[in-house]
Order: structure tokens, then C-alpha cells, then sequence
């Protein structure tokens, strides 16, 4: 029998050779439970990868939104570098969560707003936009008319098809119309330049008559609302005219009785301050926040209370104030206009907000804004936005026969609960809640503004027909 010869070792080119066919003989037997592993493996991993990827996306911005150095102060503005570089990070899933929030958001304002939708009719120039050739229609106290159109032109709730809208919004300026004698607006022309506007709308369009105008909105700045007069006695006896009766007013006119100028549906709606000129005081107050001035009030005061203006101007509630608190020295009262008075609200603790020609008074938006304790002397007032800004908790009433009594009154505040008050009065959202922008934010002026709309929607004549309201 010959010998079994064993076949030589294998150089290291046979090895290789020999491996590569081991692979290629096993390929077959293992490629299927190869690619079971691999697909297994990704199957098993990639959800928890995804997972911790949105987590820290969405965790880190609360982070850094939340951290101590912010909540503890209340006008930082600014973004962190962490902030940028978290954004920077996570750009690869912002895309993909943009759509999801911004759906979330409209979700969260539709339900809010209860789906509200307004129509703004689009009137010609000489109802709205020919006034704005004198800037200060834009910026002064009664500009409020100004801005809720502006700001619902482009707002969510607009729609251009007015067989869905729930209220129609009639853009009518009347309170730019500065008188060369004094400055201040005149309003003379308001009711027949509104009443003009009401004739042309109800022979263009169907919805004035069907609703006899019961679901349209108007805005009346003005002292005394859609009485439109600035002397009490006349508003009174004029009353609200006959053509606007059955629709909504939005006016900064608001009292807690019976008042013939009131005397229709309507919503009580802040005065207009700039909100950048708010934003450039803050901006250069004193970083340590500190208000040297104890008690602040700058305005018309009449030194004289027996005289027309003085018995019927404030009625006298401002004369009393300046014969009594003149000379007191935690009293800083000025007479005098003064453009930058801003300045001297937010170094103010107190300011004292005490009625004109009518109670409403853009002091109080100021002082709010500018974190100043506004000391409201208007007897029976009633205040925009009460289920937004909490009055009782961040500011003061004081009757108008206690002017006199000011500084007892002050004093007893500042020993037992002023420092609470000034924490109320910060809170951001309170600030947003009384002033405007020229785009609707969730919060600010005008947003309330459609909330209490969204309030009225049984006057909708669509919600009627499609609820069987």
C-alpha cells in the first residue's frame, strides 16, 4: 500500500487564496443570515437613535429658555452662544420639526379663537390710508384704529372670502384729523366720513343688510367712544349713532354703569403706545433698575380749580393733587409737555394715572409697561382685558375724593404689599397683553382683541346658519 502523502503546507499566497475560497464557499451559507444580522441591528437601534435625537433637540431649547440668569430677569432678550449652538447642532431635524410646531401653535390659537375669521373690507384711501400722510397718526394715543388694521391685514384669522367670515371689519380712521388750533385730534367728521363708509359697503356688498350690521366691527378711540365727541355733556346728548347701534365698537371708552356711549356691544381695548418706544426706554434705564422717584404725574393740571376748565376738567381731581402735593418733595408733578417723559416713568414707583376729559388714560399702558405702580384715580373705570391683566393685583384705585389723601394712601401700600404688586406688574405676558404690533402676537393687544370677538360669535350670522345657533 503506498504511502498517504500529505499536501504541503500553504504558502502564504495559497493561504490567501484558500481563505478567499472559504469565503466565497461560505458566502453562500451566511450572506442570508449576514444581512438578517445587519437589518436586525439597524431595525433594533435606529428608533432609540431618532428618539434621543428629538429629545435633545426639543430638551435643550427648554434648557437654555429656562435657565435661572433668565427667569430672574425679565427684559433679557438676548440668545445665549449655547443657544446658537444648539441650533447649530440640530439643524439636520429643524426642518423636520418647523412644520410639526408651527402646525401645533396654529392648532393651539384656531382652538382659542374658536376658527374665527374676519373679512376686512377694502375701502378706498380716503377712509384709512390718506391720513397716514401726517405721522402722527401711526404713533399718537387714538392710534389704535391704526393698528388693529394693520395687524389683522396680515393676521391668520383674515379671510379673503367674505362668505366664510364670521365679522367684517370696517377700517374707518377718525382720529386723524389734528386740529391747526391745538394739536389734538378733532373729531367733527367722524360720523359723517363712518356713515359714508356704511352707505358705500351696503351697496356693494350683501352682508351690511342681512345682519343690519350686527356682525360688523368698528374702531372708536376716542375719549367717549362711539359717541364720538371729547366733551362729555355733547357725547351724551349726540349718543351713539343710529347706523352703528347694531354692531360691535372696539373703544378705550369703559365704565362699570349705565353710560349712554356704552350703550352698544363693544370691547374695551387699551389706548395706543409705541411699543418700541417702550422697548428704547427699557433699553436705556439704569441696568441696576433703581427708581429714584417715589410719586410721578406729568400733565395738564390746573392751577386754578374755580376757573371752566379747572371745576370741569378732571373734575378738579388734578388741581386737588397740585395744591396739595406740590411742595412734597417724594411728589416729582410737572405742568409741562416733555417728548422723553418715558424716562422719568420708569425710574417712578408710583404714577399717578387720574382722569381727563374721560377716565381712560394712556398713562396706564405706559406705566405698566415701563414697570411703574399706576395709581388710577377714575371713579367706576372698567379696565381692558381684566381676564388677561389681573388690575387688582398690579395697580392701585383710589377715589376721586380721596385725591387728597395721596400720600397716607402710598405710604400704607409701600409698607404692606408693594413688593408683591412690583412682581405682578412684571410679568411679561402683562406688558404684551396691552400693547400693539403691526403683526397679531399670540398675547399681545390685538390677539385679545380677537379673543373677545371670539367671544361674540353667536352675532356670527354664518356660525347661526351652519350651528343652527
Amino acid at each position: 500500500m503506498g504511502e498517504l502523502k500529505r499536501p504541503p503546507p500553504p504558502t502564504s499566497k495559497s493561504r490567501g487564496f484558500y481563505v478567499r475560497m472559504r469565503l466565497l464557499h461560505g458566502c453562500g451559507k451566511h450572506h442570508q443570515r449576514q444581512a438578517q444580522d445587519k437589518k436586525g441591528f439597524f431595525h433594533r437601534y435606529y428608533k432609540w437613535v431618532l428618539w434621543l435625537s428629538l429629545s435633545f433637540y426639543f430638551f435643550c431649547p427648554y434648557l437654555l429658555s429656562h435657565s435661572p440668569k433668565q427667569r430672574l430677569n425679565p427684559l433679557h432678550t438676548g440668545g445665549s452662544g449655547s443657544a446658537h449652538s444648539s441650533r447649530a447642532l440640530f439643524e439636520s431635524t429643524l426642518s423636520l420639526s418647523n412644520s410639526s410646531s408651527a402646525r401645533s401653535q396654529g392648532l393651539e390659537i384656531d382652538q382659542e379663537l374658536r376658527g374665527l375669521k374676519i373679512y376686512v373690507y377694502d375701502l378706498p384711501p380716503k377712509y384709512n390710508s390718506e391720513w397716514l400722510s401726517n405721522e402722527r397718526c401711526r404713533t399718537h394715543l387714538f392710534a389704535s384704529e391704526v393698528a388693529i388694521h394693520r395687524a389683522l391685514l396680515t393676521s391668520d384669522v383674515r379671510t379673503l372670502d367674505p362668505h366664510e367670515a364670521d365679522f367684517f371689519f370696517v377700517p374707518v380712521y377718525v382720529s386723524c384729523n389734528f386740529s391747526t388750533t391745538n394739536g389734538f385730534p378733532a373729531i367733527g367728521h367722524a360720523r359723517s366720513l363712518l356713515l359714508s363708509a356704511v352707505q358705500l359697503i351696503s351697496s356693494e356688498h350683501p352682508f351690511w343688510n342681512r345682519s343690519s350690521g350686527s356682525d360688523h366691527v368698528f374702531v372708536a378711540s376716542h375719549d367717549y367712544g362711539a359717541c364720538f365727541h371729547a366733551m362729555e355733556d355733547r357725547a351724551i346728548a349726540d349718543g351713539v349713532p343710529e347706523f352703528l347701534k347694531k354692531s360691535i365698537i372696539l373703544q378705550t371708552f369703559g365704565v362699570n354703569y349705565d353710560h349712554p356711549c356704552q350703550d352698544v356691544e363693544h370691547v374695551v381695548i387699551p389706548p395706543y403706545i409705541p411699543p418700541e418706544s417702550v422697548r428704547r426706554t427699557l433699553e436705556a434705564s439704569p441696568a441696576d433698575g433703581g427708581r429714584d422717584i417715589w410719586a410721578f404725574f406729568r400733565g395738564k393740571m390746573e392751577v386754578h380749580p374755580k376757573n371752566i376748565s379747572g371745576r370741569f376738567y378732571s373734575k378738579a381731581v388734578r388741581s386737588v393733587i397740585w395744591h396739595k402735593y406740590s411742595g412734597d418733595r417724594r411728589f416729582y408733578l410737572q405742568r409741562h409737555r416733555f417728548a422723553g417723559y418715558q424716562s422719568e416713568i420708569v425710574r417712578s414707583v408710583f404714577c399717578l394715572c387720574p382722569l381727563g376729559w374721560a377716565p381712560w388714560s394712556p398713562r396706564l399702558v405706559e406705566s405698566v409697561a415701563l414697570g411703574c405702580v399706576p395709581v388710577v384715580i377714575a371713579d367706576g373705570i372698567r379696565l381692558p382685558f381684566p381676564g388677561a391683566v389681573p388690575w387688582p393685583e398690579i395697580s392701585l384705585t383710589v377715589a376721586e375724593r380721596d385725591a387728597g389723601r395721596l400720600g397716607p394712601i402710598l405710604d400704607r401700600v409701600a409698607a404692606a404689599n408693594l413688593s408683591a404688586i412690583q412682581r405682578n406688574l412684571w410679568r411679561p405676558e402683562v406688558r404684551r397683553a396691552l400693547l400693539y404690533h403691526d403683526r397679531v402676537e399670540r398675547g399681545d393687544a390685538t390677539w385679545h382683541v380677537l379673543r373677545s370677538l371670539a367671544g361674540k360669535l353667536d352675532r356670527s350670522r354664518r356660525r347661526s346658519r351652519v350651528y343652527g345657533q
